[in-house]
């Protein structure tokens, strides 16, 4: 075995490190309010000025109404997720031997922001054409510090808020964050983008958006980080890919559990279209764009407070299950129904639906393993789960284009049933194990 560096700490004795796990703990619990609220008010308007990015209304009709072509709109979604997926495992390997991950998390969740203006930008200073490769460009940015931020924020989640405190904390915030965004989401259909404003209602959409998470980005200055007893040794980055085949086989579980999550991203295949096949019955004004845009967000918001609930309670495999039954119940509502009314409805169970799986996705992760190895499982879980992400609408869009929105639906459907199998027969709830 090679020695360690001779400017390396010496190993900690049991009696030492046992020692320092308990001051660890009782940091945490010490520091718990302070860093609870700050979490919560950055989720809030962090997450109200993302959701109106990622909710699959604004840029979806945005990008359509650039191009014209489902094809273009599955791209640049895609584009997005695609950078998230190959920036995951990288971001773990900046922060796994850090025993502070704070500093990292502000840079790139600056330069994450700083797309989102991009985005802002584009549309208003540039024609049609070129806006619409910007929008790709930064779509793709915004989705590879994305991929990296949300590594580094899980990670950092997980080290300031005990498992039993987390679902609600999740619920609360995303509660919170999403009744602001529903109203912000009606603000910017009804009144942005139905009057043009700054000669770009989308464009003055997204400038909101990055308002809003800068803001949100501030709050984190006040959370007070512990520094764990033990972090991974520096290697190097191939040396880490080669470890990833037996983090997976370590737990038979989590590894059921990284195909079931990477399965259900592929249903988010249909994603991007729900809004344009919706447009197909209902028209698409700016003010259907923020009706289903609060139908969307407000379902999210409301049932992400009983998602947290239910989380603690019964664990986050439930919820996992549960949320995909409710996704796809509301697919196929989307695909039966006719008017307004059941139209807003099934983009209500969409958001109900896709938020749970969010939630549980996110959180479930953090319940397997070692603390040591979480930041690479979670960036190898997210790797997957975003590349699934890139494929899907990618493939959507071609699937729309040579034959109809229902063979999306169906595909996505396919997908996050299996998944809901896969969980349901191999993976059993982790917390049943006991704590780590």
């Amino acid at each position: 075995m090679t020695p360690p560096p001779a400017d390396s700490p010496a190993p900690l004795s049991t009696e030492d490190l046992r020692a320092a796990e308990e001051a660890y703990e009782k940091q945490v619990w010490r520091d718990l309010p302070r860093n609870y609220a700050a979490h919560l008010v950055h989720g809030l308007l962090g997450q109200t000025g993302f959701r109106l990015v990622h909710a699959p209304t604004f840029v979806p009709a945005y990008i359509y109404l650039l191009s014209g072509s489902e094809i273009a709109v599955g791209l640049a979604l895609g584009a997005q997720y695609l950078g998230a997926g190959l920036s995951s495992i990288f971001g773990a390997t900046l922060i796994e031997t850090r025993k502070r991950v704070l500093p990292v998390g502000f840079v790139t969740g600056a330069l994450m922001r700083l797309q989102v203006l991009g985005l802002a930008l584009s549309g208003l200073f540039l024609p049609d054409d070129w806006a619409l490769v910007a929008v790709a460009l930064f779509l793709g940015l915004f989705g590879f510090f994305n991929g990296m931020q949300a590594v580094m924020f899980n990670y950092l989640l997980s080290k300031v808020i005990p498992v039993a405190r987390r679902g609600r904390l999740t619920g609360l915030r995303n509660f919170l964050a999403g009744i602001t965004a529903s109203a912000v989401a009606y603000f910017g259909g009804s009144y942005f983008i139905e009057s043009n404003a700054l000669g770009n209602g989308y464009s003055a959409t997204f400038l909101t958006a990055f308002l809003m998470t800068s803001a949100g980005l501030l709050m984190l200055l006040f959370v007070r980080e512990p520094e764990p007893p033990v972090v991974r040794a520096p290697s190097k980055f191939a040396s880490r890919l080669k470890e990833l085949p037996a983090l997976l086989r370590s737990d038979p579980a989590y590894t059921k559990f990284f195909l079931a999550r990477a399965l259900s991203a592929f249903g988010t295949i249909a994603v991007p279209f729900y809004v344009l096949y919706a447009g197909k019955s209902i028209g698409l004004s700016g003010q259907v764009i923020g009706i289903l845009s609060i139908a969307f967000l407000l379902t999210q918001t409301a049932t992400n407070l009983l998602w947290g609930v239910v989380a603690d309670r019964t664990g986050n495999r439930f919820v996992f299950q549960a949320s995909l039954a409710l996704w796809v119940g509301a697919t196929l509502l989307l695909i039966t129904g006719e008017g307004i009314v059941l139209v807003s409805l099934a983009f209500a169970g969409l958001g109900a639906g896709f938020g749970g799986w969010q939630v549980a996705s996110q959180n479930l992760v953090l319940e397997f393993g070692k603390r040591e190895d979480l930041p690479m499982r979670i960036a190898v879980s997210n790797t997957a789960t975003w590349l699934m992400m890139a494929a899907g609408p990618a493939i959507g869009g071609l699937l729309a284009s040579l034959g109809t929105y229902e063979w999306v639906f169906a595909a996505a459907i396919a997908f996050k049933s299996t998944a809901f199998a896969l969980v349901l027969l191999f993976v059993d709830e982790p917390r049943r194990r006991g704590s780590r």
